[in-house]
């Protein structure tokens, strides 16, 4: 039995932490372009920040989509995440910024990360060097995201074996709900042969609209596909989230009372009952 679309559970404030880390490392993944895991990223990091989790968002993506949209856009002679990966001059603390949010901090990148795919295909152990870049900050921090570019790719490949667990942003599209069981076979493949402790925390479906009938639809199959693995919150579509990005903040301080940014909290809240984040 499937659980209703329109299903409502309320998940509690979550309790204050004595002191923090290690962290929970959870990659943001999915193949298909444009279904919310930058937005996911920054909110869900936002939110966790809020609930007094120290959070660090790694932006593994070219693009460097995350990172603009918080604020931090890097000049040509600063380090990111790509020199942090492959220079054994450059450590992730010394790349780290701050947000505006509170105990919420972004490794930025830029197309430099690009290069970084066809590099590794000749070095030792290549699927482990984003583990290993972030080995060292692992006790500083609750709660690390990585928020991957849309491809299953070496980066991807890097960013699941560095991973305790995956969040599947999944738009409730007909075409975007195709692809996620080649997403689930890779995450299998990188749990058999590279980390056996990766786990698939949620499916979240995003861009949600109730008001139609296909998004409505799409919702009922991906609940009668994956169960439990999907999360009881939604996150409904509504420009507040692109307006939050142009102005380079989340949504949780563009315009706090917004049901988006509630629904990041929620999302943050069913992550720690669920036992997925500190």
């Amino acid at each position: 039995m499937t659980k209703p679309a329109d299903s409502v559970q309320e998940f509690p404030e979550p309790a204050a932490l004595d002191g923090h880390g290690p962290a929970r490392v959870i990659a943001l993944c999915n193949q298909k372009g444009g279904v919310g895991k930058t937005t996911t990223s920054i909110n869900l990091g936002a939110a966790l920040a809020e609930y007094g989790r120290r959070v660090l968002i790694v932006d593994f993506d070219p693009q460097g989509a995350a990172s603009v949209a918080l604020g931090v856009v890097t000049k040509d002679d600063q380090p990111t995440v790509y020199e942090a990966l492959m220079s054994s001059g450059v450590t992730l603390t010394d790349i780290i910024h701050q947000t505006s949010h509170a105990n919420l901090e972004v490794a930025p990148a830029n197309i430099d990360l690009s290069a970084a795919e066809v590099q590794l295909v000749g070095e030792v152990a290549r699927e482990t060097a984003l583990a290993r870049m972030l080995r060292p900050v692992l006790d500083q921090y609750d709660v690390i995201l990585i928020d991957c570019q849309p491809s299953l790719g070496l980066l991807t490949v890097n960013a699941l074996t560095a991973s305790h667990g995956v969040i599947i942003p999944l738009e409730t599209e007909y075409f975007a709900l195709r692809g996620v069981a080649l997403l689930v076979e890779t995450i299998s493949k990188v749990a058999d042969r590279l980390n056996p402790r990766l786990k698939i925390d949620g499916i979240l479906a995003t861009m949600v609209d109730a008001r139609t009938l296909h998004s409505r639809e799409v919702l009922e199959r991906v609940n009668e596909a994956f169960g439990p693995q999907v999360f009881d919150t939604v996150i409904a579509r509504t420009v507040k989230f692109p307006d939050s990005s142009v102005a380079a903040e989340p949504i949780l301080s563009f315009a706090s009372g917004h049901p988006g940014a509630e629904s990041y909290r929620r999302l943050a809240r069913e992550l720690i009952a669920r036992g997925d984040a500190a």
